[in-house]
């Protein structure tokens, strides 16, 4: 994967177990985290788009891996890269890494929603002209 964003998170006691493992939920919250500072990057903000365009996003569809585990106090990168692109959704490639080891892969479909009925949605003009000048279609 081929990232084209990347967040730095520090792993919190929060975060962990009574082990000091991440549990395997919050990885879904770094995910999340990610994806709104990706937005924001752009430009976006998820309430403006909404006030202005009434769509939100909503995650469609998981597929992870937990490849090695995150730890108390860890400083971790969590980076993602498009992939294939719909008029209303999205598939990213995500990675959680630490230094050069891996933790965890993900492809996260995010769909666009109308926000009053939740039914899918094409992306608003300005969203889908930068992801398709990210996309470099």
């Amino acid at each position: 994967m081929k990232p084209v964003f990347s967040i730095p998170i520090r792993v919190y006691y929060e975060d962990t177990d009574a082990g000091g493992v991440v549990y395997y939920a919050n990885y879904l919250k770094f995910l999340e985290r990610a994806r709104t500072e990706w937005l924001r990057a752009f430009g976006f903000e998820q309430d403006e788009l909404l006030r202005r365009d009434g769509v939100v996003f909503a995650v469609r569809s998981v597929n992870i891996e937990f490849l090695k585990p995150a730890r108390f106090n860890d400083l971790i990168e969590v980076s993602l890269a498009m992939g294939k692109r719909g008029n209303a959704s999205v598939t990213l490639a995500q990675q959680i890494r630490r230094g050069e080891e891996t933790l965890c892969e993900a492809q996260v479909r995010v769909a666009c929603l109308d926000a009053a009925s939740f039914a899918p949605r094409s992306f608003p003009e300005t969203v889908a002209a930068r992801l398709t000048a990210e996309a470099g279609v």
